[in-house]
C-alpha cells in the first residue's frame, strides 16, 4: 500500500521549520510513504485553510503539519496554537482523513524548538498509521 502524504508548513521560524520538514521527508520515505504535495503558509495560524485545501485532495491520504510557535513577551503564542489545532482537529473530522499535528509550542523558547525538531517524524508516523488503521 502506498501512502501519499501532504506537508502543510510554517514559514515564520523558517531556520527551524525547514529541519521539520527535510526530517518529515526522510522519515516518511524511509517508512515507505510519498510526500507528493506541500503547501507553505505564513505561519501556524494560517494553516487551516491551507489544510482545508489539501484535505479535499482526494490523491492526498494524510496531511501533516510542521511549525513552531515560540513564547514572545505576550501569550500571543497559547492563542495562536489553541485556535489553529482545534480548527485542524475539526478539518480531520470534516474530511475523515488525518492530518497530524506536528507543531510544538506554545510556551517554548528559541532553545526549545529546536530541540523539538523531531516532531516532525511523530507527526509522519502518526499519519501513516492512521492511513493503515483507516484502511482496515
Amino acid at each position: 500500500m502506498s501512502i501519499k502524504l501532504g506537508f502543510v508548513v510554517s514559514e515564520f521560524n523558517r531556520d527551524i521549520t525547514i529541519q521539520m520538514e527535510t526530517l518529515g521527508k526522510e522519515h516518511a520515505a524511509f517508512l515507505g510513504a510519498t510526500v507528493d504535495k506541500i503547501y507553505y503558509v505564513p505561519g501556524v495560524f494560517d494553516m487551516p485553510l491551507a489544510v482545508k485545501k489539501m484535505a479535499s485532495d482526494k490523491t492526498i491520504d494524510a496531511v501533516v503539519t510542521l511549525g513552531c510557535v515560540i513564547q514572545g513577551a505576550t501569550k500571543h503564542d497559547e492563542i495562536v496554537i489553541q485556535h489553529a489545532t482545534r480548527k485542524i482537529a475539526d478539518l480531520a473530522l470534516e474530511f475523515s482523513k488525518p492530518i497530524t499535528l506536528g507543531i510544538s509550542g506554545p510556551g517554548m523558547s528559541r532553545m526549545d524548538a529546536f530541540e523539538r525538531i523531531e516532531y516532525a517524524k511523530r507527526a509522519v508516523e502518526a499519519a501513516i498509521k492512521m492511513v493503515k488503521m483507516l484502511k482496515q
